[in-house]
């Protein structure tokens, strides 16, 4: 399976934070925003993920990821020149999907919750058809909401309804099997001029073959798209890390994937060794260090 993370926004919302600075880049307390959909990809067992970033705006994002090696993947880059929509993903990056599955993540979604290692590595399985979460929230209309029947099975998805169905909507996590390349070449612009995520997500619904997994609300969920969701996730991250647990380390995910080395670990430490992400890097490497 490939991984997409889609980091091409212009950030209008967050205007006049993102006109030096792409959204994606931005801190959410202690890590760049990008950090928590990569983590996320690598949680589900992905290597080979391909970064879609703004119109010239490729090269900080190298400078802060290069190409992967540091963290044992593969990272490529490519540019959105416009702003079509989530669906567009797919179409920039056929190539790089090739015969795969693939998952995309948007690149301002942050996600976290106990055993979530556990359903993204099911859903890291997928063969055909696709899955996607489902997220209780108290307003669902700026959202696409799904609905469901009596039996839990999702029977509509909306794309931000007046009047909305349900209160839950679809984050920015979707896998899909290698038929979404072919479907987002057939989606249609929308009444906004994008292609709409949703769209995608109803092909497969009408053939059956969508799978929706509600999360719980021990998971949290932050679309960090502007000014106050973005210093809520930094909130949320702070205090969920005061048990000691960071959320969002790419190193430590790459370890315990065994992609890279405690020794390959503790050279990243090094290189940030006064900071509080470098020395939560030494602990890691220490407590592994203490288990052998």
């Amino acid at each position: 399976m490939k991984g997409i993370i889609l980091a091409a926004g212009k950030g209008t919302r967050l205007y006049p934070i993102t006109l030096p600075v792409c959204k994606p880049l931005l801190p959410v307390y202690d890590k760049p925003m990008i950090y928590y959909p990569l983590s996320v990809l690598m949680m589900a067992g992905i290597r080979d993920v391909l970064v879609i970033v703004p119109a010239d705006e490729r090269q900080p994002f190298e400078h802060l990821l290069g190409d992967g090696s540091q963290l044992g993947i593969h990272i490529e880059y490519k540019e959105q020149k416009i702003q079509r929509g989530i669906a567009d993903a797919f179409l920039i990056g056929e190539d790089f999907i090739g015969d795969d599955s693939v998952c995309l993540a948007l690149g301002d979604n942050i996600f976290y919750g106990p055993s979530f290692r556990r359903k993204l590595r099911q859903a890291y399985k997928l063969e055909e058809g696709a899955v996607i979460f489902g997220y209780y929230v108290s307003d669902p209309r700026p959202f696409g909401v799904v609905e469901f029947d009596q039996d839990g099975k999702a029977i509509s998805i909306e794309e931000k309804p007046s009047h909305p169905k349900s209160n839950y909507i679809v984050p920015g996590l979707y896998f899909y099997d290698n038929q979404v390349v072919e479907i987002a070449k057939h989606v249609q612009p929308s009444a906004r001029g994008e292609l709409e995520i949703t769209s995608i997500n109803n092909a497969y619904l009408e053939k059956d073959s969508l799978h929706v997994i509600p999360l719980g609300d021990d998971y949290s969920w932050f679309d960090a798209g502007n000014a106050n969701s973005l210093y809520e996730a930094a909130g949320a991250i702070k205090a969920a890390q005061r048990s000691g647990k960071m959320i969002g380390c790419l190193e430590e995910r790459a370890l315990k994937n065994r992609w890279i080395t405690i020794d390959q670990l503790v050279e990243r430490a090094d290189t940030m060794e006064k900071t509080k992400y470098g020395e939560y890097l030494y602990g890691v490497a220490a407590e592994l260090e203490d288990e052998v």
